[in-house]
């Protein structure tokens, strides 16, 4: 292979990845996923590891009642602290990570807790369910615009 052709081969490649690196440029708030990142800081940083963002955005929705410890849409974590919800007489706290780009109920993984253990599975369930009814609805959303 010539030095003329390895030349345009990186050229082509460099195109490709600037242009799809382009593709989430609006002021959506999911702006940031653009940006990869990893799992686990010894994984490589993979395209596959961005969390989907209508189910990230649907999750910090839900549980805005509580205060956000940290949230970071690109892995998909969002990690609460304390807090009781509206008419509620008991404090939670919730880890969210979502595994997949793939807007698809399996990608949600949600661990709900009281300040005495694990939150009953009826609760994390009827959580879950609301994340998803949200996720949902700001699909239709992006849909109709």
């Amino acid at each position: 292979m010539t030095n003329r052709s390895r030349l345009l081969r990186a050229g082509i490649v460099a195109g490709l990845v600037l242009a799809l690196s382009a593709c989430g440029g609006t002021s959506s708030p999911f702006s940031s996923i653009g940006s990869l990142g990893s799992r686990n800081a010894a994984e490589p940083q993979t395209a596959a590891r961005l969390a989907n963002p209508f189910l990230y955005k649907a999750a910090l929705d839900v549980l805005g009642v509580l205060p956000v410890q940290s949230a970071d849409p690109a892995t998909g974590r969002i990690v609460t602290g304390y807090g009781t919800p509206p008419g509620g007489a008991r404090a939670y706290r919730a880890t969210v990570v979502i595994d997949s780009p793939i807007l698809d109920a399996r990608s949600l993984n949600l661990a709900l807790f009281t300040r005495n253990g694990p939150a009953s599975a009826q609760t994390t369930r009827a959580v879950e369910d609301a994340i998803l009814s949200r996720t949902r609805q700001l699909r239709i959303a992006a849909a109709a615009r």
